[in-house]
């Protein structure tokens, strides 16, 4: 089991230190052993933030939405993939039919990182490596910084160490947060500046040997170049060897475990192909399945990694997605991609915004620091990505030694099963750029839903007829955004 040195650092080591020679030359040898054991109970659990690229909340086996009873409600999409360590996660702990993220990938991994809403830290748009992305002059287009307050930097200071692997997009070529280890890190596995792989194929050396595709190709991985090892199995294989040597160095970890899967190209991990080989989809959704068994697949190896170093009982796992799906199914605004939600990745509706989120300890026991409920769906309340920050802070007895605003909250009391009286029953995503849909602020305070365009005539439409400036749903009577409120509730649009 891994020892903590406790929020007390060098001095708490120091002053055991002194007393445990003390204790050796009175010979008080079951003294000892008691203080030591005593010390031991304050151990900071390991933490795995597991976060999946362009994963909706539909895009799973795992049925997410409830029934109007409050119970797993299974929808065709459930039936379509094959997450069967999802489902054993899900089963040990808790999952959010509610759960919200940013619409596009970087200002989500923004609002993890610093606990704030997109609208605070400014990173609004997702990061172009090597220019800024159009949008208001004043969008923090150069990502973050290491003066930013960020995550894994107070968890470093409370005495963890911090492993990054996998994606990062956290800033543009040439700056300093293209470096993960310059945000808090103590080493980093694969991540770079941009966010989508030049190839899934260790055959073309991730984008390495093939010069179409060296523009992305993923750093760091040179072991596996001319193999047949997937870049999802890659880099969890790294991932569980950083594991094993954190265990090593008498202090807790935190593994921020980020997937350039399951984003673009939709290129077919060959180990899960033929589970799709006779279904009638198009060939890019079958595609997009395997990418998301070979996610599935990660998380199940790390579980059985950190359950076989006898450290399971002392392991957080929370599961989540960055932004909505982006699966190669239908048209993005239609109940395609997320169905029965409504809209895709980079749109304002439900299905742009909706991701998956599961909390539970590698493995349910008595040596659990807090109580998380079992095979619990919480759908009463909202949760969001702002709050993955106040949660992994609470739940390490972590502090920050700056002051910082953060806009989440702990979603302690809602892993336990019960109603958090702290929750705030609003968020916002504010997005003043062009994509699939454009210069939007949508904004949810309850059961109600107002989406407010700056700009009606733009987006990357097939129509050109403007869109309207407001739209309102109540999502308590029509989940599926399907009829347009905001007419006859104009005291709501104010």
């Amino acid at each position: 089991m891994v020892a903590s040195q406790g929020t007390q650092g060098s001095d708490q080591v120091e002053i055991k230190n002194r007393l445990m020679k003390k204790l050796f030359s009175l010979g008080l040898g079951s003294a000892l052993l008691f203080f030591h054991l005593n010390l031991s109970s304050e151990q900071k659990p390991n933490i795995i933030l597991f976060l999946v690229d362009d994963m909706g909340l539909m895009d799973t086996s795992v049925p997410m939405l409830a029934d109007k009873k409050g119970k797993p409600e299974k929808h065709s999409l459930n039936d379509w993939y094959r997450t069967p360590n999802m489902d054993r996660l899900a089963k040990q702990g808790v999952r959010f039919s509610q759960f919200y993220a940013q619409s596009v990938c970087s200002p989500t991994r923004a609002s993890i990182m610093t606990g704030q809403n997109s609208a605070r830290h400014r990173v609004t748009q997702f990061i172009s490596p090597e220019s800024k992305n159009a949008g208001p002059k004043d969008w923090k287009w150069e990502g973050l910084t290491s003066k930013d307050v960020t995550l894994p930097s107070v968890l470093r200071t409370n005495g963890y160490y911090t492993i990054f692997a996998g994606k990062a997009h956290f800033a543009p070529i040439g700056h300093e947060g293209e470096d993960p280890t310059k945000l808090g890190f103590d080493i980093n596995i694969a991540g770079c500046s941009f966010g989508a792989p030049g190839s899934y194929f260790g055959e073309d050396g991730y984008g390495n040997l093939d010069p179409k595709r060296k523009k992305r190709a993923v750093p760091g991985l040179e072991k596996y170049h001319k193999s047949d090892t997937f870049l999802s199995e890659a880099i969890t294989l790294e991932a569980k060897k950083a594991v094993t040597r954190s265990l090593q160095k008498d202090k807790p970890f935190f593994m921020y475990m980020s997937h350039y899967a399951v984003h673009s190209p939709f290129q077919s991990d060959p180990r899960f192909l033929k589970n799709y080989e006779s279904s009638k989809k198009p060939r890019p959704a079958k595609s997009f399945a395997t990418l998301i068994e070979g996610i599935d697949k990660s998380l199940g190896d790390l579980m059985d990694h950190v359950a076989a170093k006898g450290v399971a009982e002392n392991t957080l796992i929370l599961f989540v997605g960055d932004n909505g799906s982006d699966a190669p199914l239908g048209d993005s605004y239609g109940y395609y991609s997320s169905a029965p939600l409504r809209g895709k990745k980079g749109t304002c509706y439900e299905g742009g915004m909706r991701v998956p989120f599961i909390a539970s300890w590698a493995k349910p026991g008595k040596a659990n620091s807090f109580k998380i409920a079992r095979n619990h769906l919480h759908h009463e309340q909202i949760g969001t990505v702002m709050d993955i920050y106040s949660t992994i802070v609470d739940a390490s007895h972590s502090s920050s030694p700056i002051k910082h605003p953060v806009d989440g909250i702990s979603l302690l009391p809602q892993l336990s099963g019960k109603i958090n009286k702290k929750r705030p029953d609003h968020f916002m995503c504010h997005f003043p750029h062009s994509h699939r849909s454009s210069y939007f602020t949508s904004f949810r305070k309850g059961d109600w839903k107002l989406i407010y365009r700056y700009i009606t005539n733009t987006g990357k439409r097939k129509s050109k007829k403007p869109l309207p400036k407001y739209e309102l749903y109540d999502l308590k009577n029509d989940p599926y955004e399907t009829k347009n409120l905001a007419l006859e509730n104009t005291k709501k649009n104010q």
